[in-house]
């Protein structure tokens, strides 16, 4: 089958289905499951998308390497690598991790669901003659895999250790019967790094709660640029402070991480007023996107919540022409996409911020709901386990 013929057959579907998060998939109905994640984060996006999928199987034993000090979720049962220092240090531990799935624990079940982004969908809790893997993927990892996307990863000291990672993710996942990737970016990477095909699910975004916030939120001034997310260096908030100060246009940066204090001395230099917002609550989160021109996303997500969320609230989004925003950014209709990383290439585009419709762009998001994500999840974990 051709490429073309490939992303047509798993294209994402943007209809609303009947069917309400929570529904069980029927092959599932007495057999024993396990749900299996990465680390477990407070508030990151592969952590909403693996409650969504718990939600589903509500009988099945969830099981992660360890669960970050701040996380409150409960029913976690959590690797032996979480009685070690490891857990401290994602990047140490990296190679450690396929061993640990390997020993994760005595108990065999009938079918094995992982939600992966390192390499959980290495874990084996049975033999693949009676035990039903299947492994949604919100990326192979990008540390091995793809480490010029965000510089993790990418000494060159760490070529051959790298390569021997590589070997062992193909290896060690040989067993997993399918794969459900959370874009077609990823889709594609998973043909690329491991020789094997993928159905298309989008992740699930709380669309209707964004666009249901109240009255005094819906009717703001609309008067500043937005930037949400990790302040991490791949996600190029410096350089969502360049695009606004080049636009004339105040900024507000919504987030937490490593990166506050740079870009804190970044915005004391910028022409424009730079407002960081630390750590906001949900409501206030929703209340920036509802006051916001545009969101800013010059980088290149594997899907990307972020910008599904501001759509819903019908703000337009404008961001790089790469990745997970060539599937949920309609161009020309709901933001506008530029391959430039220069800030002055994204100056017209601000402008013309005018020509769209905000009820265009929160019908488009409208797509991408919980009821949407589990009509398609349960399909998919029905054809597999039948």
């Amino acid at each position: 089958m051709s490429e073309q013929a490939l992303r047509k057959s798993a294209a994402p579907r943007t209809t609303e289905h009947p069917s309400a998060p929570g529904t069980s998939p029927t092959a599932l109905a007495g057999r024993t499951v396990a749900l299996v994640h990465e680390w477990f984060g407070a508030t990151g996006g592969s952590e909403q998308v693996f409650r969504h999928i718990a939600d589903l199987v509500p009988h099945g034993e969830r099981f992660v390497l360890w669960k970050d000090r701040d996380a409150t979720e409960p029913g976690l049962r959590e690797s032996w690598l979480a009685r070690t220092p490891l857990r401290h240090s994602k990047a140490v531990a990296l190679p450690m991790m396929p061993l640990v799935w390997r020993t994760l624990s005595r108990q065999r079940f009938d079918v094995v669901i992982s939600s992966s982004h390192a390499f959980a969908h290495t874990v084996k809790l049975g033999p693949p003659e009676v035990t039903t893997h299947l492994s949604y993927v919100h990326a192979p990892a990008r540390y091995i895999w793809s480490p010029a996307f965000d510089g993790r990863g990418s000494s060159p000291l760490l070529n051959v250790p790298r390569r021997v990672l590589q070997g062992l993710d193909v290896r060690l996942s040989d067993h997993v019967r399918g794969y459900a990737a959370n874009s077609q970016e990823v889709r594609a990477r998973i043909r690329r790094y491991w020789g094997r095909d993928a159905v298309v699910i989008n992740p699930p975004v709380d669309v209707d709660w964004f666009a249901a916030a109240p009255a005094a939120d819906r009717t703001q001034a609309r008067d500043y640029l937005l930037g949400v997310g990790r302040w991490i260096p791949y996600k190029n908030f410096d350089l969502i402070v360049a695009i606004a100060d080049a636009a004339g246009l105040p900024l507000v940066l919504a987030g937490s991480g490593p990166e506050e204090q740079q870009l804190r001395r970044l915005a004391e230099r910028a022409g424009v007023p730079v407002t960081l917002e630390v750590r906001p609550d949900r409501e206030r989160l929703r209340q920036l996107y509802w006051g916001a021109r545009a969101l800013l996303f010059p980088v290149h997500e594997d899907f990307g919540m972020i910008p599904v969320e501001a759509q819903a609230c019908g703000t337009p989004v404008v961001g790089l022409r790469r990745g997970g925003l060539l599937e949920t950014v309609v161009e020309g209709e709901t933001g506008f996409l530029v391959d430039s990383t220069d800030p002055a290439d994204h100056v017209p585009l601000l402008r013309r911020l005018g020509e769209l419709s905000a009820a265009r762009i929160a019908a488009h998001a409208a797509g991408f709901s919980p009821a949407r994500f589990a009509a398609e999840m349960t399909a998919w974990i029905d054809d597999e386990c039948r």
